[in-house]
């Protein structure tokens, strides 16, 4: 054992720090005690199952699952959220800005089952923009919780509305719940959506600037397809 007073050597030091290095925020400091705390739990959860915990493929189970909690609830920690700047609207944008189609997993409140989908998110820029890349990390940021679709959709309004002061802002989510689909009425494949709208957005002409840029180059073709069938009919 090491006193206290003793100097950790070198080689021991550069190792430290490279599995402080290696290992991902989310599962430092605290963080690690709290997966423990989980896979314990959890451990007692699978004995009640009456499942064998000397099963070599449940062995290692409840840590895999510690683990793989604060994960996927990393948003839970403050410190998670993601870095903003806010640029300089220099050239006097006032028009749509639209990031659609942004892939998210998150997790039920209510039964602690997945649910996933896509975020489309829009703003009109006031006197500052935001790189891009950063929308998709807020939509992360509030999905990696325990979370309800209307909140998720609400939250990330919000933080827009208060780290950008847009014009204005919309959101629309649309994700499938397992908890609908492999538990309880068990419907594979319904879509839940659900939008979140401030400022000029609540413009309706606004609204439908939105809605039509959101339509995928296939959806117009469609759209077009039965148009032509309809006057073929008609003539």
């Amino acid at each position: 054992m090491r006193l206290a007073s003793e100097k950790m050597p070198m080689d021991d030091m550069i190792t430290d720090s490279l599995d402080d290095r290696d290992t991902p925020s989310w599962l430092q400091g605290e963080n690690k005690a709290k997966a423990a705390q989980i896979a314990g739990h959890f451990a007692k959860i699978m004995k009640v199952l009456g499942l064998d915990l000397s099963d070599p493929h449940l062995l290692e189970t409840p840590d895999r699952v510690g683990r793989m909690y604060m994960e996927i609830f990393r948003g839970l920690d403050e410190l998670q959220e993601p870095s903003i700047t806010n640029f300089p609207n220099s050239e006097g944008y006032s028009n749509m800005v639209i990031v659609k189609n942004i892939d998210f997993f998150s997790v039920c409140s209510h039964h602690m089952i997945p649910f996933f989908g896509k975020a489309h998110v829009a703003y009109i820029p006031g006197e500052t923009i935001i790189g891009l890349s950063k929308i998709a990390r807020i939509v992360e940021f509030y999905a990696r919780r325990p979370q309800l679709q209307e909140r998720l959709t609400d939250q990330v309004v919000g933080y827009l509305e208060g780290k950008l002061a847009p014009k204005g802002t919309m959101v629309v989510i649309e994700a499938r719940h397992l908890c609908m689909e492999m538990r309880g009425v068990e419907k594979s494949g319904a879509l839940t959506t659900t939008s979140g709208l401030r400022g000029c957005f609540e413009d309706e002409r606004v609204r439908d600037e939105f809605f039509d840029l959101l339509k995928t180059m296939f959806q117009i073709l469609i759209k077009l397809f039965y148009q032509l069938i309809l006057i073929m009919i008609l003539v």
